[in-house]
Order: C-alpha cells, then sequence, then structure tokens
C-alpha cells in the first residue's frame, strides 16, 4: 500500500490574541492532491489558520509543515498560492497590471506570463476587462481578479479563503470544475466556502468551531455519522455534540 503524503501537517497550532484563543491545539493532516474544505461559522478560526500556515501570521505555539518543510521557510513561498477572503489586488492598476505585477514577483519569463494570463483571463471570464482599472470592477469581479493571480505562478498548494463570493453560479461551477482538474493534476487545495454545493466537491471536509476541528472525514462519511442529509445540519449536529462535551454533560 502507498504511504500518503501530506501537504500540510500541523501540531497543536494554536493562535491566541490577548485572551481569546482563534485556534485552539489544532491537529490537521491534508493529503498531498486532495481537496480539502474548511467549513464553520465565522470566528470559527479558519482565516486565521490559513493565515499561519501561509506564514503571514505567527503560531502563539505548535507548529506546521508544509509540503514537507517545517515554517516558517522562504524556499516554498514560490510554491504555494494564497487567495485572501478580502480582495487581494491593486484598485490603481489595470487587471493587466496587477497579473504582470504577480507575474515579476515569482519571476516567469515574459512570454511564459503572457501565456498564463490569457489563459486565466479566459478562465475567470475577465477577457474583455483586461485593460480595466481593477477600482471599476464589481466586486465579484475583483474577488476573480484575485483568484487569476493567485493562479498565475502554477503553485503545488492553494490556499483559497472562499474564492467564489460574489461569484455567479454558472461561474462558480466553473470555477470548481477547474479546482478538480487542479487536483486530479497534483495540486493540493485548502479551501474555505460557505456553500454546502461546493463543500460537497471536496475530498474531505473539517468543520471548525471556537478554533478547533469538530469532525472531519469525507462528505458523504459526515453525512452517515450525523444521520444528516444535509452537511448544514451535518455540521450543526457535531456543533452540539462538541457543546454538549464542553458542558460535560454525558
Amino acid at each position: 500500500m502507498k504511504t500518503k503524503e501530506y501537504a500540510i501537517l500541523t501540531d497543536y497550532l494554536t493562535k491566541n490574541y490577548g485572551d481569546f484563543t482563534a485556534v485552539n491545539n489544532l491537529n490537521l493532516k491534508v493529503e498531498k492532491g486532495k481537496i480539502y474544505g474548511l467549513l464553520g461559522p465565522n470566528g470559527a478560526g479558519k482565516t486565521t489558520l490559513i493565515k499561519m500556515l501561509c506564514s503571514i501570521s505567527t503560531p502563539t505555539s505548535g507548529g506546521a509543515h508544509i509540503l514537507g518543510k517545517k515554517i516558517p521557510d522562504g524556499d516554498i513561498a514560490s510554491k504555494i498560492g494564497y487567495m485572501p477572503q478580502e480582495t487581494g489586488v491593486y484598485f490603481g492598476l489595470t487587471v493587466d497590471q496587477n497579473m504582470k505585477f504577480y507575474s515579476r514577483i515569482f519571476n516567469l519569463q515574459r512570454e511564459k506570463a503572457e501565456k498564463r494570463i490569457a489563459e486565466l483571463l479566459k478562465f475567470v471570464d475577465l477577457e474583455d476587462w483586461r485593460y480595466e482599472m481593477v477600482d471599476n470592477l464589481s466586486g465579484g469581479m475583483k474577488h476573480r481578479v484575485s483568484l487569476a493571480c493567485t493562479l498565475i505562478h502554477e503553485p503545488d498548494l492553494l490556499f483559497l479563503d472562499e474564492p467564489t463570493v460574489g461569484v455567479d453560479p454558472e461561474l462558480r461551477v466553473s470555477f470548481w470544475d477547474y479546482f478538480e482538474q487542479l487536483r486530479d493534476n497534483g495540486v493540493t487545495i485548502l479551501i474555505t466556502t460557505h456553500y454546502m454545493d461546493e463543500a460537497r466537491r471536496c475530498d474531505r471536509i473539517g468543520f471548525m468551531q471556537r478554533g478547533r476541528l469538530i469532525a472531519e472525514d469525507s462528505p458523504l462519511k459526515l453525512l452517515e455519522e450525523s444521520g444528516k442529509d444535509s452537511l448544514e445540519d451535518a455540521f450543526l449536529a457535531f456543533a452540539r455534540n462538541e457543546d454538549t462535551m464542553r458542558m460535560g454533560v454525558v
């Protein structure tokens, strides 16, 4: 049997902000070449976790390995892509200028950069807006520019924090078809979403609440274990069980 390889491994990862614990002794394993979805309410710790894994935020305690390297490690920066929840592009530049800026950060040769920009603009359906100032775009379109910039250097590991917010349903489906193609080509994706139809397309899901993983498995197994028909109801069932355990009620 082939030994599993993990793109993400955390070891009791914790982040405190004063007396508030955003991520609490979290142990997470994300297998290479899989899509792992993080689900949970706002404030559950999903974004804080991703920022620590991208070395944007420093853990209070615990640690993590990304692509086999203990973080922080500058060597992995070129191998990961991070799309933040807030739009990670420059509003004072055009779509084209933003993408060229990111291509230079990752040292793409001009010919390859032009090819990638053309491919990605087609993917995010912004070919007609290539030379438009980002500030003139709608919120959903800005989000699409951010995703294109995240993908410019063909990273091995993607951190996508609610990448389809403000995107119309048809394009959301197209995005997920593309994410699955990336997965099939060996790319690992850690993604947060509030859309249950998207969560069903993940290989594995982790439910987060109060900085902890309260349940994780494939979408189908989580439904079976909870006895529920929807992932939203499954999360609520696991959350109630977690609350009961915290209060010491059997």
